[in-house]
């Protein structure tokens, strides 16, 4: 790595001349300042930003800590977050945790040890480690999932959202839904659970057939599987996620299902695929872009000032997109 050492050597001048002079010094000699970029040019010199920052003490950088980024509703999130950054001169980090408690734990080590302007994050379960950034100082949001700590969060309605699509899918004529959630530690496969069940007590249906399984493609399909391998499978899923959908869609074809006519299927978030693949899907639909911008707002908000405010908890509303999916064939 080039260092400014490297520069001054170059240029024939000090490291505080450099430092100066790449910094738009005014006091630097224009010449002797075309000299210096001219020589870190060369080089390929880079500044180091963050160790700047540091001794400074106050950085321009925020981390963004979500569970998975090969989720498109977090890839929504996340370019809500950085646009509103940018505006107001924030740089964004990206930190994937794969819903990993180590790697989230590192990246919640990292935003301490480099101070951090601030932390948005998706935590994990509720042992997500934050009182490290409340102990530092650091400004946090939490986003799509909520915690029993005072900070401000952003989340959507996923118990009200599960209970429409669960209640949609009665309302078609589906008698036996079952609902495929995700693990029991992470706050929204809990909430999307009791969502289900709210509409089976509204509609006195005692047998809840729930099942908990990573966020993930294979968690779906093992899932799935085991449903329809009971002596009375369900006639209908709400599955809590995209994820988990791709996975139950897999092994409904290896089963030669198809939803819409063998059996009812709506999904919690609109992936991008979902209204394409045949039959389209229903999903329960969450305002992702804005969830990032309202973060990234409530972020700058303590940033800028804000730090004894009281907490404030944000929950955005859902829509239910109904597609071919959950139609029953006898309507």
């Amino acid at each position: 790595m080039v260092k400014l050492v490297d520069v001054a050597r170059e240029a024939g001048t000090s490291v505080a001349t450099v430092s100066r002079a790449l910094n738009n010094n005014e006091r630097v000699d224009p010449a002797l300042a075309e000299r210096v970029r001219a020589a870190a040019a060369k080089l390929g010199y880079r500044p180091n930003f963050v160790a700047r920052n540091l001794r400074r003490q106050s950085t321009k950088l925020w981390l963004l800590i979500i569970s998975d980024i090969e989720i498109a509703f977090f890839t929504s999130v996340a370019r809500g977050v950085e646009d509103t950054a940018l505006k107001h001169g924030y740089a964004v980090v990206l930190c994937n945790a794969d819903e990993d408690d180590h790697k989230e734990a590192r990246y919640v080590d990292l935003a301490v040890a480099e101070q951090a302007a601030g932390v948005i994050i998706s935590p994990h379960s509720d042992h997500t480690h934050i009182e490290r950034l409340i102990d530092a100082g650091i400004p946090v949001v939490l986003i799509d999932r909520g915690l029993d700590e005072p900070v401000d969060s952003v989340t959507a309605d996923s118990r009200g959202g599960a209970q429409a699509a669960t209640e949609h899918l009665l309302q078609q004529g589906w008698e036996r839904p079952a609902c495929i959630t995700g693990p029991q530690s992470a706050q929204t496969a809990v909430q999307r659970r009791l969502g289900y069940e709210d509409a089976l007590k509204s509609a006195s249906i005692k047998t809840r057939r729930v099942v908990h399984r990573p966020f993930t493609i294979e968690g779906g399909r093992t899932a799935t599987a085991g449903l329809l391998d009971r002596n009375r499978p369900p006639d209908s899923l709400f599955v809590a996620n995209a994820a988990l959908t791709l996975g139950v869609l897999q092994e409904l074809q290896t089963r030669g299902l198809r939803p819409g006519t063998d059996i009812g299927l709506v999904c919690f978030d609109d992936a991008p695929w979902a209204p394409f693949i045949d039959p389209p899907i229903s999903v329960v639909s969450q305002p992702a872009y804005r969830m990032g911008t309202q973060a990234a707002g409530l972020l700058v908000e303590r940033i800028s000032g804000g730090r004894d405010a009281p907490p404030r908890r944000i929950v955005l509303g859902t829509d239910l997109i109904v597609r071919s999916s959950s139609l029953h064939p006898a309507r």
